[in-house]
């Protein structure tokens, strides 16, 4: 039996975000209410009749302040940036670590969403499932031994670093991209990316389109707020493309505007579109219906994040993040963890936390238990089984840059040693 919690954040006043465009993994996922599309101007977000992007990128806009969101999930409880958690940001400052408040709680605050299949939403139970949510739970066996020690805190695409910074959450694994103007104003530190994605363009089967290149003077529909619209403008422009981008508040406005034909063309990271095509309303014509150009015209490395000034707890969520890449380097598997442990692979047993041929046990001065890995990979898999496990439902089958470097891809852990 699963033994974690939900709860949803979102800010109770409006937010400035200095000095930060916002990327593609941003849905602008805000609450307001679903408009009816008869009407373009009930449309929130939506540029009626004009471009909000002109192609060739000259005079795109993308937005560097975020106005919080007023609604949220109503899967748990709603609460403010500042709510009564412990400011664990604030006991980064005292030289008390994040990693030594976890364990201390025997809980895991983990920053998610409840609506991207594939790589965090709801189960029929009211559990998060996905890539992401298991990443979560990664983190809570290493630091906690337990992977199901976890509190799933749902928070807004515009919160997700307030959130971090106010110490309402420990850790946020939310399909957030890592660029330089995150890194040097959000307060937080990224680690090693979970998922390289890149953004691509949807459309229907029945377009007509067979590639970006037959697409002149289309209309592409994205997110508002996201860099989403200035990467398909400058994709269209170097192609001697014209384009018409249309920005909706968040993604679900996004589809709407869609199956209403008012674009020809969807933009979003290559993850999302294959979690929306996945679930693509049968009514609408269902996943059959769409297509995704393999065409990936920017790099969007998916990234969980920390709040800056604790190396400590990153270091220690970093290297759980690692164990499930070198446990797939080292053919260990959720299902022969324990018998690995026990075998006579000296590369492995010492992996896994077990006794070297002197009696000895590495302990690299992570924080964590020393058998952590072996909590991981027991509990929630390799990092080829938690790809597999979620990302094949929603039509992601190639591992592609997420291959092992052993095999073309991107993913290497630092030796364990």
């Amino acid at each position: 039996m699963r033994r974690s919690f939900i709860r949803t954040l979102v800010p109770l006043a409006a937010i400035t975000v200095g000095v930060t465009a916002c990327s593609s993994d941003d849905d602008g996922g805000g609450g307001a209410a679903e408009p009816t599309l008869g009407d373009p101007s009930a449309v929130p977000g939506a540029t009626e009749g004009t471009s909000a992007v002109t192609s060739g990128g000259s005079g795109a806009e993308t937005t560097t302040g975020a106005s919080a969101g007023t609604t949220g999930s109503t899967t748990g409880s709603t609460t403010g940036a500042s709510g009564s958690t412990p400011d664990s940001g604030a006991e980064v400052q005292t030289g008390e670590s994040i990693l030594d408040t976890v364990q201390a709680n025997g809980t895991l605050r983990c920053g998610v969403r409840d609506d991207l299949a594939g790589f965090s939403s709801l189960d029929d139970a009211g559990d998060h499932v996905g890539f992401d949510a298991d990443f979560c739970r990664v983190i809570a066996a290493a630091v906690l031994g337990d992977a199901e020690a976890v509190e799933f805190v749902d928070v807004e695409t515009e919160a997700r670093f307030t959130t971090l910074q106010a110490g309402e959450i420990d850790v946020l694994s939310r399909n957030t991209t890592w660029t330089a103007s995150r890194d040097g104003t959000e307060g937080a530190t990224f680690l090693h990316p979970t998922f390289y994605d890149g953004q691509q363009i949807m459309v229907s089967t029945e377009s007509g389109f067979e590639s970006i290149d037959d697409m002149d003077a289309a209309v592409v529909c994205v997110a508002a707020g996201t860099t989403t619209e200035g990467n398909v403008a400058t994709e269209f422009a170097a192609r001697d493309l014209e384009v018409d981008v249309q920005s909706f508040d968040d993604i679900d406005l996004v589809q709407e505007a869609f199956i209403a034909g008012r674009c020809d063309g969807w933009s979003s990271d290559g993850s999302q579109l294959a979690s929306r095509k996945s679930s693509y309303p049968d009514d609408a014509g269902g996943p059959d219906s769409l297509v995704i150009f393999e065409d990936v015209f920017s790099k969007e490395p998916l990234t969980p994040a920390v709040v800056d000034n604790d190396t400590q707890w990153a270091q220690a969520v970093e290297w759980a993040i690692y164990a499930t890449i070198t446990a797939e380097e080292l053919g260990i598997t959720s299902e022969t963890a324990e018998d690995d442990l026990a075998g006579d692979d000296v590369a492995k047993v010492g992996f896994l936390g077990g006794e070297n041929a002197d009696g000895a046990v590495l302990d690299p001065g992570l924080g964590l238990a020393p058998d952590f890995a072996f909590q991981v990979v027991s509990q929630v898999g390799n990092y080829g089984e938690i790809f597999e496990r979620n990302l094949s439902e929603i039509g992601i089958t190639d591992r592609g840059l997420n291959a092992l470097w052993s095999d073309g891809g991107l993913q290497y852990a630092p030796p364990y040693r």
